[in-house]
C-alpha cells in the first residue's frame, strides 16, 4: 500500500526556507495576522549552517557615538557599497529582537553584573527555540519538503510547489506573497550545515525575472579539517603551521597564506600557542564544536599535528544573493520578497562578509522585515490566491523522464554536479581568480548549462537533485559573469582579480546580474530601482505560458 500523501493548501504567505531568515519571517508575518506555511528542505530547528554551531551578533546597545563608529567602520570595510541608513536599522531592530529572543527563553550568559551578553547564539539551542516560537505563532510547517518552483500569473508570484520527502507526496502552497529564505550556495562542499545550500531560491527568482546583486563577491573559503565538515575555525589564530615532514610553514598570516600552502601541498597545524591548561581550558569553554572532529578522531589538538583544507562556502558567507529593493525586502517581482543568505547583503556589508556578526544579524532583521512586507502585500490584494490562474515557473532541471525519452542519451545528475564543482571549487581558479582563468571556466559552465534539461530524474531525491544541479549551474555562471565585469579588487577579499589589484573609484556601484540563457550585467546606478518591475514578471509569465 502506497504511503504517498499530497498536501495543497491556501494561504496569505510561503516562506520557502527554515534558517534563521525564515523562522523570523514566518513569525513576523503570523505577528501581523497573516495565515503562514513555512516549508523546508530540512527540519526546520537542525537544518541550515546555523543550526548546528553557534554565531555571533551584531549586538550593540543605543549609545549613538559606538554605533556610529560601528558604521563608519563597516563602511570602509565593505568598500563604500553599503548605506549607513541600512546598517543603522540592524543595529535598531536585532537589539529589540534579540530582547524577545531572551524573553521567549533563551538562556543568554551574563556578565559579572548580571547584565546578559547577547551577542552571540549557540545554534542548536537558538533554532530550536525559533522552531517553538514559530509553532506558538500558528505557522504551519512542512518539514522535509524541499520546494521545486515557483508558482506566477500577470499579476506576480502566487505560491510554489515541491515534493514531500517522507511522505512520497507533492506539496502545492498557494499565497499571494512569497518570501525566499533558502540560504545562500556552498555548490556541495561540504561544510559544516551546508548540505541543503544549492542556491535554489535564486534559481527560482530568476525564472521570474528577478536580478542579484554583489554575486562577485563570493571568493570566500574557510578553514576546515581535511577529514571533517567542521569549518568553524575561529581559534585557529593559536595554531602554527607545518608541512607533511612537520617543517615550520612560515609566511606573513595574511588571506592568503593557508590557500597559497595548500598549493604547495598537504598543511598540518597545531594549537601550541594555547600552551598551558588554562588556556586551553578557556578556549574549550568558548568554543567547543571546533574540538568534536578532533576528539572523535582521538587528537590532542594542542599537541599533535592535524590536517587541514579549505572548503568553498560561496554566498554562505559572500554577499551576493537576490536583488531587494526597499526597506521590506521585496525585489523587483510583485508579491515576492528575499531575506537571509538568499537576499544579497550589500546594503548592509557592500563588498565585505563573514560568518557572524552582520550576517546573522541581517538574517534576523531581514526575515523580520520580509515577513512583515508580504503580510502586508497579501493583505492588500483583492483576492485569495486560491482564485487565480497561477502556472509552475520551472523551467530549468525539471523535465520528467517522459519528456526526454526520445531525447537521446541522458546527462547524469552526480556527473553534472561534479563538472560544476570542478569549475568552482578549485581554489586555482576561484580564489586566485584571473581573467584568462575565469573565462576558461566560465565557457565551460556554459557549455554545461544545456545540460541541466537533459537529466532524467525518476526518484523524489533524484528530482531534488536535479534541481539543486540547475541552480548551482546557474549560479556559477552569474559568479564568474559579475567577476569579470568587475575589473578591480574590492571587499576584503571577497573579490580578487590578479589582472586589476587596486580598487577603482569609477567602479563603486552594485553590479547586477540577471538571466539564465543569457546573462547581462549592468550597474545598479544605471536604472532607478522600480519596486515591481511589472515587464520583467510578464516576460517571465509568457515563457512559462509558451511551455
Amino acid at each position: 500500500m502506497s504511503k504517498q500523501k499530497n498536501v495543497n493548501v491556501t494561504a496569505d504567505v510561503l516562506v520557502i526556507g527554515g534558517g534563521p531568515a525564515g523562522a523570523w519571517a514566518a513569525w513576523s508575518a503570523a505577528k501581523e495576522g497573516a495565515k503562514v506555511v513555512l516549508v523546508d528542505k530540512g527540519y526546520l530547528g537542525s537544518s541550515g549552517a546555523t543550526a548546528p554551531g553557534g554565531t555571533n551578533l551584531l549586538y550593540l546597545p543605543p549609545d549613538k557615538e559606538l554605533r556610529e563608529a560601528a558604521v563608519q567602520a563597516r563602511l570602509k570595510s565593505g568598500g563604500y557599497l553599503a548605506e549607513a541608513d541600512w546598517i543603522h536599522r540592524v543595529l535598531d531592530q536585532v537589539y529589540i529582537n534579540l530582547e524577545l529572543v531572551e524573553q521567549w527563553g533563551y538562556p543568554f550568559v551574563r556578565d559579572e553584573n548580571g547584565t546578559p551578553m547577547r551577542d552571540h547564539l549557540q545554534g542548536p539551542e537558538y533554532m530550536a527555540l525559533m522552531r517553538k516560537v514559530v509553532k506558538r505563532a500558528g505557522v504551519k510547517i512542512l518539514d522535509q519538503a524541499p520546494a521545486l518552483e515557483l508558482l506566477v500569473d500577470e499579476h506576480g508570484v502566487g505560491g510554489a510547489r515541491g515534493l514531500l520527502r517522507q511522505d512520497e507526496g507533492e506539496w502545492e502552497v498557494r499565497a499571494n506573497a512569497v518570501v525566499i529564505a533558502t540560504g545562500g550556495c556552498a555548490f556541495l562542499s561540504k561544510g559544516l550545515g551546508c548540505n541543503v545550500l544549492t542556491g535554489d531560491g535564486y534559481l527560482m527568482a530568476s525564472e521570474l525575472g528577478a536580478e542579484l546583486s554583489g554575486m562577485e563577491f563570493t571568493r570566500r573559503y574557510a578553514p576546515s579539517p581535511a577529514y571533517s565538515s567542521n569549518t568553524r575555525s575561529r581559534l585557529l589564530g593559536w595554531a602554527s603551521y607545518y608541512d607533511k615532514d612537520g617543517n615550520p610553514l612560515n609566511g606573513q598570516r595574511n588571506g592568503d597564506f593557508l590557500a597559497s600552502k595548500l598549493l604547495e601541498g598537504p598543511v598540518y597545524a597545531i594549537m601550541n600557542k594555547a600552551d598551558t591548561p588554562e588556556k586551553q581550558a578557556i578556549l574549550r569553554k568558548s568554543h567547543a564544536i571546533f574540538f568534536l572532529p578532533y576528539d572523535r578522531a582521538g587528537i590532542d589538538v594542542f599537541t599533535e599535528p592535524f590536517p587541514l583544507t579549505l572548503r568553498y562556502e560561496g554566498t554562505v558567507r559572500g554577499t551576493g544573493g537576490i536583488r531587494i529593493v526597499n526597506e521590506q525586502c521585496a525585489t523587483t517581482v510583485n508579491g515576492l520578497y528575499a531575506a537571509g543568505d538568499a537576499a544579497t547583503r550589500e546594503r548592509i556589508t557592500g563588498a565585505a562578509s563573514g560568518g557572524g556578526a552582520f550576517n546573522a544579524s541581517w538574517a534576523i532583521c531581514s526575515g523580520t522585515w520580509s515577513g512583515k512586507g508580504a503580510a502586508e502585500y497579501a493583505r492588500a490584494q483583492s483576492r485569495s490566491a486560491s482564485e487565480r490562474n497561477l502556472q509552475p515557473a520551472g523551467r530549468y532541471g525539471l523535465r520528467k523522464q517522459e519528456q526526454l525519452a526520445n531525447e537521446g542519451e541522458p546527462v547524469d545528475t552526480r556527473e553534472l554536479v561534479k563538472a560544476i564543482q570542478d569549475e568552482v571549487l578549485p581554489l586555482q581558479i576561484n580564489y586566485f581568480r584571473t581573467e584568462a582563468g575565469l573565462t576558461e571556466s566560465l565557457g565551460r559552465l556554459n557549455e554545461l548549462w544545456p545540460k541541466v534539461n537533459e537529466q532524467q530524474p525518476e526518484t523524489a531525491t533524484e528530482r531534488v537533485q536535479a534541481r539543486e544541479a540547475a541552480a548551482m549551474a546557474a549560479t556559477a555562471r552569474w559568479m564568474y559573469t559579475a567577476a569579470l565585469a568587475r575589473k578591480e579588487s574590492r571587499g576584503a577579499g571577497l573579490h580578487v582579480l590578479a589582472e586589476y589589484p587596486e580598487v577603482d573609484p569609477n567602479q563603486q556601484y552594485r553590479l547586477l546580474v540577471s538571466g539564465l540563457e543569457q546573462i547581462v550585467t549592468r550597474p545598479e546606478s544605471a536604472a532607478p530601482a522600480a519596486a515591481n518591475d511589472a515587464s520583467a514578471v510578464q516576460s517571465a509569465v509568457k515563457e512559462v505560458q509558451a511551455g
